[in-house]
């Protein structure tokens, strides 16, 4: 009889019989408070009724039909729908199952249209666990060790992340200043930019620690990636769909004149609630330079996942979710500072929109992974359900459906409360 893995058995603490918006329910009718949301995948919440209606009916129609041979209306519309929300001129999209597969699809379109062998990735970024996509991971080392060789032409660069240089005093300002500085010494010694095809970047570090990037670091990136013929690809597999209170993580850094837009930006996650489907978008002259058959997958916009994207993208306007999602973080983030304020082992809270991290260090200023895991772990047997990330799995992060509502936010902080003073007193 097949077994999970150990690790797996460990990361599972809750079997699932069903799910209801933001709560899961076990074997015993327990109900759990859900701020997974599957890693940030069920925007819309557990089986939100109208993504099930438009999955089943769909199922009922037409399962699979492989967009290399065949068409269909849910492929036809999704890309009409998301040629809506997506950053301006990106107007060509290929889709595909995972973010992993994304972060491929990017690498692959950008060493194509460019020509030039090298990606420049930055320090803390997470790009998945297939083979090119975690040599493009730098968030800790379980995603890509035991497995070597990995790809080459990879380059990494700092992100401009405060709580790495905190024993330094830099704040924002000063680690922009060293980011920036160091990506032009990057440039010149380790990855010329005639040898460099792309800048691939997370506008939020998701397994690196939930860290926001800031106007002037992509404004930088924007400006130095124009200069060299460099394509800059925005990593929106966790942070696009409003979860981080606006539609895309890199809208909160735009610039007022919203000069700073992606060449490339991928995406998966969140656009179906649950159901697998991701993508890239690009400019159709970049897209063009792909070489013919290079992308492709057999699942790749499944008619089943492509219906139930076209009504999470339906609910979410509907239902003002970006909003909610904006208006609710607000909310956690208060709260979660007001638990902090108690404990000194809680160094930051940080996040935008529904995507937050709590951090956690020991009395001499270190990462603190077992209070981490700690606090993890009694949050969910007092019924809330969290996720650990950072270099060091020193960071509790809440990622809650989009569809949270204000008292679930208020039990949540309450219940996290309550594991914080258990454990540490």
């Amino acid at each position: 009889m097949a077994q999970l893995s150990p690790q797996l058995k460990q990361a599972t603490p809750v079997v699932a019989t069903h799910g209801e918006g933001v709560y899961l329910y076990d074997e015993a009718g327990t109900r759990h408070l859900d701020f997974t949301a599957g890693i940030g995948v069920t925007s819309t919440g557990h089986c939100h009724p109208k993504v099930v209606e438009a999955a089943q009916r769909q199922v009922g129609n037409l399962i699979h039909g492989q967009y290399t041979t065949i068409m269909h209306k849910p492929l036809q519309q999704l890309t009409q729908k998301l040629g809506e929300v997506l950053p301006q001129g990106l107007d060509s999209l290929f889709f595909a199952n995972s973010g992993s597969e994304a972060a491929e699809a990017a690498l692959r379109l950008a060493r194509q249209a460019t020509g030039r062998p090298n990606i420049i990735v930055f320090q803390g970024g997470f790009h998945g666990r297939t083979v090119a996509a975690a040599s493009m991971t730098t968030s800790g080392t379980k995603f890509k060790a035991g497995f070597s060789p990995l790809m080459p032409g990879v380059v990494v660069s700092p992100f401009p992340n405060p709580s790495m240089y905190r024993d330094l005093g830099w704040g924002q300002e000063q680690v922009t200043d060293f980011a920036l500085k160091q990506l032009d010494l990057v440039l010149q010694t380790q990855s010329s930019p005639a040898d460099t095809a792309a800048f691939m970047v997370e506008p939020v570090l998701g397994e690196g620690g939930y860290v926001p990037g800031n106007e002037r670091f992509f404004a930088g990136l924007r400006e130095r990636a124009d200069k060299h013929g460099i394509l800059l690809a925005i990593d929106e597999v966790q942070t696009g769909f409003g979860r981080t209170g606006k539609y895309w993580g890199l809208d909160h850094f735009r610039g007022e004149d919203s000069a700073v837009t992606p060449d490339i930006q991928m995406f998966a996650k969140g656009i179906a609630s649950g159901f697998p489907i991701s993508g890239i978008a690009a400019r159709s002259e970049i897209m063009e330079k792909a070489w013919p058959g290079s992308q492709g997958g057999t699942y790749g916009a499944n008619a089943v996942a492509c219906a139930a994207a076209l009504a999470t993208l339906d609910v979410i306007a509907e239902e003002n979710l970006v909003a909610n999602a904006d208006a609710r973080g607000e909310q956690l983030r208060a709260a979660l500072r007001r638990i902090a304020a108690d404990y000194p082992h809680i160094v930051d809270v940080r996040g935008l929109g529904l995507m937050i991290g709590v951090e956690f260090a020991d009395a001499h200023g270190q990462p603190d992974t077992a209070t981490a895991a700690a606090v993890q772990k009694e949050a969910a047997k007092r019924g809330l359900l969290l996720l650990t990330c950072g270099p060091w799995t020193e960071v509790v992060r809440f990622i809650p459906a989009l569809v949270v509502n204000e008292q679930q936010v208020d039990d949540a902080a309450e219940i996290f409360a309550g594991a914080v003073a258990s454990v540490l007193g």
